[in-house]
This record gives structure tokens, C-alpha cells and sequence, in this order.
């Protein structure tokens, strides 16, 4: 295997890894706020604030990861990227410190007027953060950069206009709500929360269905906009049909209240599968078709180095993760709310 294919498959990794631990944050504030607005807050706040406790810390390492990668590997990305990320990148940060506000003062504040308004931000960021992430896989595509004497240009009103960009955006923000209250519906049920539980299974059977349906809306607007691209996806149709058959699995062991931790397994396989396959169709290019995995590839020695650096990320940061896991959220005394009580 070339050096060019190891280095973008971590960076895919550690951008996969990124999706699915903070679809759960973003997720989660989203229902920690919309649980106010229904008046669930007794019954699902604090199963959303043990999650968010000891892990919201450890999600963004997967991005910061994944954007040192990607210039390091294709140093080409910050020139073609740099600008066209300017605007959506600056967002994300003033938003991720927006939820920085949260966690302080909703824990320190004694406000309750005051903690509903960090919380409606913190809900609010939730959305907004995938919203503006997920718009790199639309300029990806083609068609929205280019270069004119030298200098790179944003087409930002064919961006806005673009339907496939409208159609990424949404497949974002219903997926995110999706894979939270999948795991937050196995975590209530972990904890014996029935209230809790019977309330985030709902959320999860009922925003199965549109990221379902935003799915195909972006798989066949990728035919109008990239169709080069759409032609290599049907090539690796096999990856994407077992996606939508851990999605069935999924949802049908949910509704049934049945093997709830095998549920969650199966969304992240749909999702490993859809998310891989539609990468490796999107090979060679990182950028269609100005960044080629091979003509803008680094040097052999900074592969070398950057490969060995990641995969030794990899090694440590998959297994801390699980060790979080293991001694907060699975922790039979955490997760009935003993340790609440002590606080």
C-alpha cells in the first residue's frame, strides 16, 4: 500500500472517529435544550449532562488531528482551502467557544433565567457547528473553487445555490440528531432511566426516517454535481446497500427495546460504510480536481513521519477514550447518578 493511500485512510479514520463522538455532543445539547422546551427536562437533563461531563473535552482532538493531517499530507490544502474554510472555520470557533460559556456557566451560575439562555445557545451551536463543518464536503466536490491569476476564488453564490449543497448540509444536521439519540436511548436504557429511555427512543425512531431520506437526497444530488464521482459511488454500491442494511438492523432492534448496545454498533457500521465508501469514490481526489491524492502528495520523509505520528495517535487516543467510557459512563455507580449525589 503507497504512503498516499495510508495517509489519506487516517485522516479518513481520525474524520470518522470525529463524526460519530461528536454527532453525540452536538446531539445531545440539541436535546438537552429541546428536553426544556417540552418540559422533559426532569427526565432526560441529566442523563445528557453524565454523558457530556467526562467526553465533550476529548472530541475535538479528532478534528484538530484530522485538519493537521490534511495540510501536512496535501500542503496544497491550505492554499486551495485556507480561503474558502476562512468563513465557515471562523464560525465553528466562535461557536465551539460559545459552548466553552455553556459548560462554565451553566455549571457556576445560579441563574436559572440565565442558564435557559446558555442553554438555548448551547442547543442552538449543536445545529450550527455540523452545518458549517459539513460544508467542506460540498466545496469538495468541484465547481466552487478556482484560480485566476494566481489567487483563488470563492463562488459563494453558485454555493449557496447549489442544491447539492443545501443537500449535505441537511444530511448533517439530521444525522447528527440521529446518532445521538441512538446512543443516548442505549445509555438511558444502560442506566435504567425508563423515563429517560422511552423519550430518546422516540427521538431516535422519529429522526430515522429524514436522515434516511436526506441520504438519498445527497447520493443523487452528487449525479448532478459531480457526476464523475456519482458513477464511482454506484461502483461501490455493495458498501453503501450494507449501510442501509445496519440502518434496518438499527432502527428495528430500537423499536423492538431489544440488544440496544448492538443497535448503536450497527449505526456506526452504517455509517463506517457509507462513510468509507463514499471516500473511496471520492479518490483520487482530495479536492476535485486541483488536490490529487498523488501530484500533491508530501515528500517520503514527511509521510513517514506524519504516518507514524497518527497511527501512535491513533493507539493512544482510541484506547483513552474507551477507558473514559469504561470508568465514567459504564461505571455501574456513574451511571445510575450516585455520583451526582456526592457532587
Amino acid at each position: 500500500m503507497s504512503y498516499e493511500i495510508v495517509g489519506i485512510t487516517v485522516l479518513w479514520v481520525f474524520l470518522f472517529g470525529y463524526m460519530i463522538v461528536a454527532s453525540i455532543d452536538f446531539g445531545a445539547g440539541f436535546f438537552s435544550f429541546y428536553s426544556v422546551v417540552l418540559g422533559h427536562e426532569n427526565k432526560v437533563h441529566n442523563i445528557i449532562q453524565r454523558y457530556l461531563s467526562p467526553v465533550w473535552e476529548v472530541t475535538n482532538v479528532f478534528l484538530v488531528f484530522f485538519y493537521i493531517g490534511l495540510i501536512g499530507f496535501f500542503p496544497d490544502a491550505a492554499y486551495y482551502y485556507g480561503t474558502a474554510l476562512l468563513v465557515p472555520g471562523s464560525l465553528v470557533i466562535v461557536l465551539l467557544a460559545l459552548r466553552g460559556v455553556y459548560y462554565a456557566f451553566n455549571t457556576y451560575g445560579s441563574s436559572k433565567e440565565n442558564n435557559k439562555i446558555y442553554m438555548a445557545l448551547y442547543g442552538a451551536t449543536g445545529i450550527l457547528i455540523p452545518a458549517a463543518l459539513s460544508t467542506i464536503l460540498a466545496i469538495s466536490e468541484g465547481g466552487i473553487i478556482t484560480v485566476r491569476e494566481g489567487k483563488v476564488v470563492i463562488g459563494w453564490v453558485d454555493f449557496f445555490t447549489n442544491p447539492y449543497t443545501w443537500s449535505v448540509i441537511l444530511l448533517a444536521l439530521v444525522s447528527v440528531l440521529y446518532i445521538s439519540a441512538m446512543f443516548l436511548s442505549f445509555y438511558a436504557n444502560k442506566s435504567r432511566d425508563e423515563g429517560a429511555f422511552e423519550i430518546l427512543r422516540r427521538y431516535a425512531l422519529v429522526w430515522s426516517g429524514p436522515t434516511i431520506a436526506a441520504s438519498l437526497l445527497a447520493f443523487f444530488e452528487i449525479n448532478r454535481q459531480n457526476p464523475e464521482h456519482f458513477q464511482r459511488m454506484l461502483d461501490h454500491a455493495w458498501m453503501f446497500v450494507i449501510s442501509f442494511l445496519c440502518f434496518l438492523i438499527a432502527v428495528y432492534l430500537v423499536w423492538r427495546k431489544k440488544h440496544l448496545g448492538w443497535s448503536f454498533i450497527m449505526v456506526m457500521l452504517q455509517f463506517a460504510f457509507a462513510w468509507f465508501g463514499y471516500g473511496r469514490s471520492h479518490l483520487p481526489y482530495v479536492l476535485y480536481k486541483q488536490i490529487s491524492i498523488y501530484e500533491n502528495f508530501t515528500n517520503d520523509t514527511m509521510a513517514i513521519a506524519l504516518i507514524t505520528a497518527f497511527v501512535l495517535g491513533l493507539i493512544v487516543l482510541v484506547p483513552s477514550l474507551v477507558l473514559i467510557m469504561r470508568l465514567f459512563l459504564f461505571d455501574a455507580k456513574y451511571i445510575r447518578g450516585s455520583s451526582a449525589k456526592k457532587g
